[in-house]
């Protein structure tokens, strides 16, 4: 259990590493990736106490859902700062050109003639903003 919830935390210490917001990030950014934090940790709540109900003793094991909540919220807040943090490899701001490593994203399109799904990645190459 414990070689499990290292690989997890491994994980998430990674993603959080790897998908950095940028410091001038809306208010609402910040307020998306608490809900997500907050969705996943009601979510991890409710998966401690479906795993709790299938122990001998669940009285025993009410950790079970410390750890699901714990678990769901550093998933929700590793989704969502994924989610809001997107960066291009060459933004323009004002009038200064900033490069950085972008933000490769997962995309499902779903073919309209074979009706299949299609994963796509993309990558943002240049953004700016027009004043």
């Amino acid at each position: 259990m414990h070689k499990v919830s290292r690989i997890i935390s491994a994980f998430l210490l990674i993603s959080f590493l790897a998908a950095t917001p940028s410091a001038f990030a809306e208010e609402s950014a910040l307020k998306e990736v608490f809900h997500d934090a907050l969705y996943g940790g009601a979510i991890g709540t409710l998966v401690g106490a479906a795993l709790m109900a299938f122990t001998k003793k669940p009285a025993d094991n009410l950790n079970y859902m410390a750890f699901g909540a714990a678990s769901g919220v550093l998933a929700g807040t590793a989704y969502g700062v994924g989610k809001t943090s997107t960066r291009a490899l060459a933004s323009i701001e004002n009038g200064k050109v900033k490069i950085a490593v972008p933000t490769i994203m997962p995309d499902l399109i779903e073919s309209p003639v074979s009706k299949q799904t299609i994963v796509s990645w993309r990558a943002d190459i240049l953004r700016g903003t027009f004043n």
